[in-house]
């Protein structure tokens, strides 16, 4: 009789130590985080998560209290840039533009930002997760300090083995490694360079494993067993699903992009700013495209892009017309199943084992 797999026992000792049953886990999608998709996922024994980039304090404390109950959670919150640079002609450009696309941009759309990212602190902190997670950058030392005060784990999104390391420096109890085929924003910490060094999870997964002495957890393309058990081959400890979730009925995104997302091949996704200002990778819709073409106008900084964008993406939900939606998605997108939640987390751990026996 052989003893256990290393890369079960790897992952199955980072999740007793996190309260679960299954190192499987929710990514945190602003957006997209219902407090029904987190309760399935933590019923079934994984992780639930809260991408709160968007929410209000209040909003986000109310997210916790409607899902604390079902197990252990985490909330997740960008590290702002500084403000961004405005110009005036351009955005004239890109309002022209994108009303070919959805209602008449108002010349203030632009002036949108995001809530307060001290008082969305202060929420976390006081939201109690068992873990909070970081993308676009670390948590400032005196966060850190508190996070750690209050016995809460920090665990730091990064995208190359430098961010890593940084990472592991500035105090994070874990990384979490995200592959260039992650649906929805890259969490390159330098925006300028989210393209030009947009690494795969296969090689960076084991780059960092290499390079840090805490845990890792990959994200980016994995949404079936066969890519969480590469994962863990590759020395993760867990592994972090985002897209793959997406067409589950608890995630309650519109159809269209739902559909979309089931018909999708690696090569129909690509990195796009059009949205948000920030590199995402999306579905390549025609609204996609034609911001790719060279003669379109090059998309405003986060978030000023983003608020540009909003009546044409709040439009294009009503509507459901992909053509025009926000419509993210990983390069697995394909393999993501309309199966509810908790069978989609437990079915990953399931095979994982299975073909790891």
């Amino acid at each position: 009789m052989t003893d256990r797999h290393p890369a079960l026992a790897r992952a199955d000792a980072f999740a007793a130590a996190h309260g679960l049953r299954l190192p499987v886990l929710l990514a945190p999608m602003a957006g997209a985080c219902p407090p029904a998709l987190s309760v399935a996922v933590m019923r079934a024994g994984g992780l639930g998560a809260c991408g709160a980039l968007l929410m209000q304090p209040a909003a986000i404390l109310a997210w916790a209290e409607a899902v604390r109950e079902a197990g252990p959670f985490q909330v997740n919150l960008w590290i702002p840039d500084p403000a961004p640079a405005r110009d005036p002609g351009n955005e004239a450009v890109l309002r022209a533009f994108l009303g070919r696309f959805g209602p008449a941009v108002a010349p203030e759309a632009g002036d949108a930002a995001p809530p307060d990212f001290a008082a969305q602190v202060e929420a976390m902190i006081a939201a109690r997760p068992r873990i909070v997670s970081s993308i676009m950058g670390l948590y400032p030392p005196e966060v850190v300090a508190r996070l750690k005060a209050h016995g809460i784990a920090w665990w730091a999104t990064v995208t190359t083995v430098a961010e890593a390391l940084a990472a592991e420096r500035a105090g994070a109890d874990a990384v979490v490694a995200q592959g260039a085929e992650a649906g929805g924003h890259r969490g390159r910490f330098d925006p300028a360079r989210a393209e030009a060094e947009a690494v795969g999870l296969m090689a960076l997964l084991p780059a960092v494993v290499d390079a840090v002495g805490i845990p890792v957890v990959a994200t980016g393309g994995i949404a079936d067993a066969r890519g969480a058990a590469a994962a863990l081959l590759l020395g993760a400890s867990a592994m972090q699903v985002g897209t793959g979730f997406l067409r589950c009925p608890e995630a309650g995104i519109p159809p269209a992009w739902a559909d979309g997302l089931g018909r999708a091949r690696p090569e129909g996704t690509r990195l796009t700013r059009a949205f948000s200002g920030r590199a995402g990778r999306s579905l390549a819709t025609d609204y996609v495209a034609a911001a790719a073409d060279p003669d379109a106008p090059v998309p405003a900084p986060y978030p000023i892009q983003r608020g540009l964008t909003q009546a044409m993406r709040e439009a294009a939900a009503r509507e459901g017309d992909l053509a025009r939606m926000q419509a993210w998605a990983g390069q697995a997108a394909g393999l993501a199943q309309v199966l509810p939640a908790g069978e989609v987390a437990a079915g990953i751990w399931a095979g994982v084992r299975e073909s790891l026996r």
